[in-house]
């Protein structure tokens, strides 16, 4: 197929064969499910089981969307860490309310979910950032996320700069950078079936319990 062919969308498609579930079998608590998924996911080796989607509401009023990389979860949430300055740093400040989206396409599991966010501890931000290796510590100096940038070399630049400045093993955090965790209280199920009659089983907080329906694919 030449690269520049119109691709075949129509003819696109797949038998969803990889499991069942149920509303009535399922945890009471969503995190418990979302849990066994992921490592489900792990356990088969997918590339980047702990990529989602983030959705977040536009300063105006449009709907912005990116791949994040999920870095922990416990009673206060999802985490995952970024530039606090970036587009969605501001877009969060502005509007906490997001959405979030998970799909392990070779397992037929896709998990949504919708929330609050807020910021994590600054400790949680800097024992994280002083696990990464020393080229994503720098990355993190050199990037004004979502800043128009005059080409590739100014980032190259911004990289030796940096290196010069703190080598290996002695990066601080910066101040802009840290951590946000997704609190949900609406978690949403997929697991593919045959015949597109695919499950659906959704969890909302309601008055601090979680209460699980069934909603039609």
């Amino acid at each position: 197929m030449n690269p520049t062919d119109k691709p075949n969308l129509p003819d696109l498609r797949v038998s969803y064969d990889q499991g069942e579930l149920d509303e009535h079998s399922a945890p009471a608590d969503p995190v418990e499910l979302f849990t066994h998924w992921i490592n489900d996911a792990l356990a088969h080796r997918l590339p980047e089981p702990n990529a989602f989607s983030l959705a977040t509401n536009g300063l105006d009023g449009t709907p912005t969307v990116r791949t994040v990389l999920l870095k922990g979860i416990d009673e206060r949430g999802f985490h995952f860490y970024t530039n606090y300055e970036s587009r969605k740093g501001q877009e969060i400040a502005a509007n906490a309310r997001v959405a979030a989206c998970f799909l392990w396409t070779d397992r037929h599991h896709q998990v949504c979910l919708k929330g609050t966010m807020s910021k994590l501890e600054r400790a949680d931000a800097e024992a994280y950032f002083a696990s990464r290796p020393y080229g994503h510590q720098i990355g993190a100096w050199v990037s004004q996320q979502s800043v128009v940038i005059s080409g590739r070399e100014w980032l190259e630049q911004r990289d030796a700069e940096m290196k010069a400045k703190y080598p290996e093993g002695s990066v601080p955090c910066p101040p802009f950078w840290g951590g946000y965790t997704l609190l949900p209280d609406e978690m949403e199920f997929w697991q593919g079936r045959v015949s597109r009659l695919h499950d659906r089983i959704r969890y909302r907080k309601e008055g601090g319990v979680w209460v699980k329906v069934r909603l039609s694919p």
